[in-house]
């Protein structure tokens, strides 16, 4: 029987067939994801304590984000979801293949992460109602087709009040000879083909695709040191970067008039 993969107007055919062949490499921390699992301690400290200053949360306490729920969209093979659970958050992920939810599943099991994986779109998980004080974004808005339709759809998972956090790529030169023809045809960090460069996206992108009703709250460039491979904080955000968004609690003046 064939993998499923589910098919939506603004899902890339092709970027789902790509990481759908590595999905049982996602937990193996020295195959081609380990970039992302390096990435994931330092982007996990982000997430907690960006959800801490919005929530009122101790990031210090054992588990900060208790009693939030938490959307980690485009999940894979459940790095980023384990890790959020761990901090005591109620967490959803999602992917468009199977064989990626059927790793998270098979590794939640072995960890008794109480996780619920979903094989659906964002476009069907909007439409079915749902709704959580946080979004992660994280590394997926650079894979898609059709931006702005797929950040319409991720805004509205987002309760007024909550927020979404994006890590992502900009679309700069210096983010090309960098995180494409560095980290893939030089160092051979990340498998190459993983990037597409027309695919990158500026910050002002995210702000129009998730519009008015949408403020930043928070922004940083993320720098990774080529020789110890660490990454850390930075002012430039010519490469990679993060943003938390926050929703109004209610629709902008402007949107209640149309």
């Amino acid at each position: 029987m064939p993998a499923v993969r589910l098919t939506a107007p603004d899902i890339d055919p092709s970027e789902a067939e790509y990481f759908e062949k590595l999905a049982h490499r996602w937990w193996d921390d020295q195959g081609p994801f380990w970039p992302l699992h390096r990435l994931n301690t330092f982007r996990l400290e982000y997430v907690r304590d960006r959800l801490c200053a919005a929530f009122g949360r101790d990031a210090k306490a054992e588990h900060p984000l208790r009693g939030l729920s938490i959307l980690d969209i485009g999940c894979g093979g459940g790095i980023l979801s384990e890790s959020v659970h761990a901090l005591g958050a109620k967490v959803t992920g999602t992917e468009i293949t199977e064989k990626n939810i059927r790793v998270a599943e098979i590794h939640a099991g072995w960890t008794g992460a109480d996780i619920e994986y979903r094989l659906i779109t964002v476009d069907d998980l909007a439409a079915s109602g749902a709704s959580f004080d946080a979004v992660l974004n994280m590394e997926v808005v650079e894979h898609v087709e059709h931006l702005s339709d797929f950040l319409a759809s991720c805004g509205r998972l987002v309760r007024p009040g909550g927020v979404m956090v994006v890590a992502t790529i900009n679309r700069t030169p210096v983010a090309w000879l960098s995180a494409i023809i560095g980290a893939e045809y030089i160092l051979g960090w990340l498998p190459k083909g993983t990037h597409r460069y027309r695919k990158l996206v500026k910050p002002r992108e995210l702000r129009k695709g998730l519009g008015e009703s949408f403020t930043v709250i928070h922004e940083t460039g993320v720098r990774v040191n080529p020789l110890n491979r660490h990454f850390s904080f930075s002012d430039y955000r010519g490469i990679n970067y993060m943003m938390m968004f926050q929703r109004a609690d209610e629709a902008p003046a402007s949107a209640q008039r149309a």
